[in-house]
């Protein structure tokens, strides 16, 4: 009996590891699986690499291949560092302005009669400036504990603020030994310095991401919660990536030195949409925990390939944005495909909603009719209870919202010391009031996104194709606003509704999805403009902005409306419940019946709407529109929402305390006008400010 029983079992065992082997993948095919990524970015790059070759007018030589890894080196560099930050599950929009300020410094400082031998010494200074813009970052994000979009966004704005004092303006001297170093060959005629230098890059990564580090940058990025649970020491790896990442900015700082041999304090901020789209192209996905260094270089080397297709084909260079920014929102839906993904999830449900209505039990197709509870009252009468006070009412709202008015009576008290006769005088509040007003419209849009978890930064180039657009209708005639004004609100409103339903149909970041239309739209406003924006504002809107009626500016009077009116939408109306409720909660609004995709979308399109009032104002207040005319606004427009004692991950906020904020932040920018500190103090001002707001308003822990 017992050899019986015995049997079966040793004889099953074998077949069981069997049938288990069987199952299991080969080596290669784990490896494949792991590497398919990057596998595919190579392979596009090869393709498209071949479709160059076949379009020029004759076979590529040594000349070409090189000339056109070199140029993707910068940004291949800087993508890498920005691969880090988003394995960890972070953001970093300070990467470009780290570039400009290394070629700055390197323009600056560095002899032009340097030989090689000093080439590495350059180098090392270029990665050490981007590490410690990295260790600033890193302290805020993974000590402090702020979100990193707001972090590196201020610094951005800083490190831009301090690239401007170091150089206002292109010029300086870089050593030819740099360059000839970096953009020789490390073998005459056959390997150019470039691919050595991205060789060594990806060696470096494929024994970083072995090592502890490696391992638990996956696991923060994959899981911050499970991570910490296990032992990993999520500050330290945080901290440690934010470094990192600022020395491979660095890096593309000195090469892109090498490259131009002058400097640029605005040399890198072009490269920050071509980042997102190398890393996505490269296989790592928004959110973190999965992808790679190695897939980001051949992202980079796309975009290069797609860039020169298009010279080959004599396209028009204002087609790069539209490109690189198409290209992004492509890699990031394509790589987002799943059976869990958003966009799966949306179709399933309009699938189930099309069902429901066809047979007849569809929520919106049920008999009306009165189906709440009858309660049952009693004979003791309830006790009357007492209305809250007004302060119990709103203590919350003031309590965030105050600090912003007590800073601008402090502001305003200086400007009254340092500039003289200012607040007795008249000209003064009208002119405060009237450039506030750029900024209270843009706070009821671009707040009204903030509250629901969001972030718009499609504003600057949705100011600029606006008052470009106005201006290019109007030509000088009042009335041609009739049908201008509606024009330009329709094109804004279409930008809006493509940036909601980028969020909410195809659930992308929006992050990815404003910053890919920015570009977008850049490229759009230079096709339209040719490159120089043409036309001039009406008589009308000039009065409008400029006129004076009993020594008042008209415009102060659109400004007491939509001030009312954006208090009104925000505070009293269904839609600003329901805007508070999606930033508090999405899940939680959702199952309270609140149709949340609606309310997003109709955010982004509010954003939308007063980004093109601002650029049809600002056309008004200076004549005419221009290229960049919104760029100076995009720190700003969330700097107010954060001082006027909003949330920045939603959920709080009033709209008058972002007035606040508008009007504080005006105050002082009148106050550094009227000194003879540089123009470059405003943006480190706007930074440190939007930095301190966030530190001393954030939410205490419990």
């Amino acid at each position: 009996m017992s050899l019986d029983l015995a049997t079966p079992v040793t004889s099953a065992a074998p077949r069981a590891r069997s049938r288990a082997s069987a199952r299991a993948p080969s080596a290669p095919r784990r490896w494949l699986g792991r590497n398919r990524a990057p596998l595919v970015a190579l392979a596009v790059f090869l393709g498209l690499f071949l479709l160059v070759d076949a379009l020029s007018p004759g076979p590529l030589a040594y000349f070409d291949v090189s000339f056109q890894i070199s140029g993707a080196t910068p940004l291949a560099l800087a993508a890498m560092g920005q691969t880090l930050v988003v394995l960890s599950g972070g953001f970093d929009l300070s990467a470009g302005a780290v570039i400009s300020l290394v070629n700055a410094v390197l323009a600056r400082s560095m002899d032009p009669a340097a030989t090689e031998a000093s080439v590495l010494v350059w180098t090392l200074a270029g990665i050490g400036i981007g590490m410690m813009v990295g260790a600033v970052n890193g302290f805020f994000v993974a000590v402090v504990r702020l979100q990193p979009i707001v972090v590196t966004l201020s610094t951005m704005f800083i490190v831009q603020g301090v690239t401007l004092l170091v150089m206002d303006q292109p010029g300086g001297f870089i050593s030819p030994a740099l360059g000839s170093f970096y953009m020789g060959d490390a073998v005459e005629g056959l390997v150019p310095m470039a691919l050595v230098l991205l060789g060594l890059a990806a060696l470096f990564w494929t024994w970083l991401r072995k090592t502890g580090f490696g391992v638990a940058l996956y696991a923060v990025g994959s899981d911050p919660a499970s991570a910490m649970a296990t032992g990993i020491r999520l500050t330290l790896v945080r901290f440690a990536t934010y470094v990192l990442a600022g020395g491979f900015y660095g890096l593309s700082g000195v090469f892109v030195s090498a490259q131009t041999g002058s400097g640029d304090p605005l040399v890198g901020n072009s490269l920050l949409l071509s980042m997102f789209a190398a890393v996505v192209i490269g296989g790592t996905r928004l959110g973190g925990g999965k992808g790679g260094l190695v897939g980001t270089i051949f992202g980079a080397l796309v975009l290069m390939v797609v860039v020169n297709i298009l010279l080959v084909l004599n396209v028009s260079a204002y087609f790069a944005t539209i490109a690189e920014g198409g290209v992004l929102l492509a890699a990031v839906l394509i790589g987002s495909l799943s059976r869990d993904s958003v966009l799966s999830d949306q179709l399933r449900r309009l699938g189930g909603a099309i069902a429901a209505r066809r047979a007849g039990t569809h929520v919106s197709q049920r008999p009306a009719g009165d189906r709440r509870l009858a309660f049952v009252t009693g004979a003791a009468t309830p006790a009357r209870s007492v209305a809250p006070s007004f302060l119990q009412r709103h203590g919350r709202e003031l309590r965030f919202a105050l600090p912003a008015y007590v800073c601008l009576v402090l502001v305003l008290i200086a400007t009254q010391f340092v500039l003289g006769n200012t607040l007795a005088n008249w000209g003064f509040w009208n002119a405060l009031l009237v450039l506030s007003t750029f900024l209270v419209i843009l706070a009821l849009g671009q707040g009204a996104v903030i509250l629901t978890g969001g972030l718009d930064l499609s504003v600057p180039w949705t100011i600029g194709l606006s008052g470009i657009l106005l201006a290019g209708l109007v030509q000088g005639s009042d009335a041609a606003l009739l049908y201008a004004l509606p024009a330009v609100f329709a094109v804004a409103a279409l930008i809006g509704l493509l940036n909601g339903l980028g969020v909410v149909a195809l659930g992308l970041s929006p992050i990815v999805v404003t910053l890919a239309a920015n570009g977008i739209l850049q490229g759009l406003a230079l096709l339209y403009s040719g490159g120089t924006p043409a036309g001039f504002a009406s008589p009308a809107l000039r009065w409008l902005m400029t006129g004076k009626i009993a020594g008042i500016t008209p415009v102060l009077v659109l400004l007491a409306l939509f001030v009312v009116g954006g208090t009104l939408l925000l505070g009293r109306t269904a839609f600003g419940r329901r805007v508070y409720a999606i930033g508090n909660s999405m899940e939680a609004a959702r199952l309270a019946g609140v149709r949340t995709g609606r309310v997003v979308i109709g955010v982004y399109v509010l954003s939308a709407l007063c980004a093109a009032l601002v650029g049809i104002l600002l056309t008004g207040f200076s004549g005419q529109a221009s290229l960049g005319m919104g760029d100076d606004y995009l720190l700003p427009s969330i700097a107010i929402v954060v001082v006027g004692g909003a949330l920045i991950t939603g959920g709080r906020g009033h709209f008058l305390g972002m007035v606040g904020g508008a009007l504080l932040l005006t105050a002082l920018q009148t106050l550094l006008a009227g000194t003879t500190l540089p123009y470059a103090f405003r943006a480190i001002l706007f930074g440190g400010v939007v930095l301190a707001a966030v530190i001393a308003l954030r939410e205490k822990r419990n």
